[in-house]
């Protein structure tokens, strides 16, 4: 059973209507917004005189289908007109969500000679000569590339570059609100390996990180191997790595809330897909009792056949330690811990039921989860989404901000497994041991010490590594 989808912002729309100027006319808007099961949260007066009133009423509708029949519903009632529709969301995305705006002022020829030519060329030698020179005096300290090829958007599936913008657009804009990091979306208008890791080493020198984004597994694996021993500078997949920092984070409040040791949980993933393997790799490096990873063929299982899939064969030998060969269901019997990056719907509460007591539940496919949170709550202690109107909101934004504004700040050449298990930390140790509860397992993503904390935790696990490592 899914979710009824809830009024959001994200579905918000702007109805611009006439009506006559009587004293309970407002009301019986308002009024029809609320029994169609819009929430109105806002109303202005456009204009008006003796006889009609002009109004914009702005409500948060479920989806584009009640947005339509919210519409039509007003522009039922008696005397009123609907002169214009807006959805708001898509008027915030005209012309785009970012922007570049010069450092540096241009206000007469002296400035000019210095940010640009004769000037310039002083620096661009200085940098020829020593190429680390560019970290310090170009964008390169500070800049990153979200890079995309479109073929695992959201959940949208393989929808191509130009649609996939939007969301890069968004991931940089968040990148610069919640890091300080400026951020520029690279979409790719090819899906070929090897294309798109020469495509980005070619660009690599303009930016201090690359940000791997939606593309699917498993070549999204390989890309990212490529990418990291060719470049000098630190790649990071967040659909992988952001994922599993903050599924790390979330579960290690959520251990300190039922008083389990993670050594000791069993843990059962259903999706062995890009985020899926990335949980359990940083699950098993914190030192995780057991996993059991599940797939549509069901748990992985040393005897089974991968038919390619490497990903599949290194957790097949890594993971489930009394090799269980059965269904998700029969995997979750006794186990503690559910974490779903998979398909909606899977589960029910009867499942979560036959786990052992307190269990945990992640149920993180979006916009629909693997087991309707409300039944899962029925049976388990702590039970979390990627939904953010329900609580315990698994969201990447609590992780990659402050992890590449840390690794910029380091002057990193790449990510390491010991900077994840510290960014996991550090958003965990923000909510603290004292303050956590079933239903505040995570911070808010606007809480102000969130990347703070992840960019001071990752500057010092890299710089540690940096000391016991010697350079390449």
């Amino acid at each position: 059973m899914s979710i009824r989808q809830l009024p959001s912002a994200g579905f918000s729309i702007t109805v611009r209507v006439s009506l006559p100027a009587d004293a309970g006319a407002i009301g019986r808007l308002t009024t029809a917004v609320g029994e169609a099961g819009g929430i109105v949260t806002a109303l202005d007066v456009v204009s008006s005189d003796h006889k009609n009133v002009v109004v914009d009423i702005t409500c948060d509708t479920s989806d584009s289908g009640h947005a339509e029949q919210i519409a039509q519903i007003l522009g039922e009632l008696p005397g009123v007109s609907v002169r214009k529709v807006s959805d708001r969301t898509f008027l915030l995305h005209l012309g785009g969500k970012v922007e570049v705006t010069s450092k540096v002022s241009l206000r007469n020829r002296d400035e000019l000679s210095r940010a640009y030519t004769p000037g310039v060329a002083r620096v661009c030698m200085a940098i020829a000569e020593n190429p680390e020179d560019a970290r310090r005096l170009t964008i390169k300290r500070n800049t990153v590339a979200v890079v995309t090829d479109g073929s695992a958007v959201l959940g949208l599936g393989n929808i191509g570059p130009a649609a996939a913008l939007p969301v890069m657009e968004g991931k940089a804009a968040l990148f610069k609100r919640f890091g300080g990091v400026d951020a520029w979306p690279v979409c790719l208008d090819t899906q070929d390996t090897d294309e798109i890791v020469n495509i980005v080493a070619a660009i690599a020198p303009v930016y201090g990180g690359i940000n791997l984004e939606d593309i699917a597994a498993p070549r999204c694996f390989e890309i990212e191997e490529r990418l990291r021993e060719r470049l000098d500078i630190p790649v990071f997949h967040d659909d992988q790595h952001g994922t599993a920092i903050v599924v790390l984070a979330a579960l290690t409040n959520a251990l300190r809330v039922v008083d389990k040791r993670i050594e000791d949980v069993r843990v059962v993933v259903s999706g062995a897909g890009a985020a899926g393997t990335a949980i359990m790799k940083l699950l098993l490096k914190q030192g995780v009792g057991d996993i059991i990873a599940c797939d549509r063929a069901g748990a992985l299982h040393r005897g089974m056949e991968f038919n390619g899939r490497e990903s599949w064969k290194w957790l097949a030998e890594n993971t489930n330690r009394d090799d269980f060969s059965g269904s998700l269901k029969g995997a979750l019997v006794g186990s503690d811990v559910f974490i779903g990056v998979s398909a909606p719907n899977l589960l029910e509460g009867a499942d979560i039921a036959k786990m052992a007591p307190d269990p945990i539940v992640f149920a993180l496919a979006n916009p629909d989860p693997e087991i309707n949170p409300m039944e899962a709550a029925e049976h388990a202690a702590i039970v979390a989404t990627g939904r953010s109107d329900q609580p315990n909101q698994i969201n990447n934004v609590l992780a990659f901000p402050g992890v590449f504004r840390g690794m910029l700040d380091a002057q990193a050449t790449e990510w390491t497994d010991a900077a994840a298990l510290a960014a996991a930390q550090a958003i965990a140790d923000v909510v603290g041991a004292d303050k956590v509860n079933p239903s505040v397992i995570v911070p808010s993503v606007f809480d102000p010490h969130v990347s703070p904390a992840v960019a001071d935790a990752v500057k010092k696990a890299l710089l540690a590594g940096r000391e016991q490592t010697p350079s390449r």
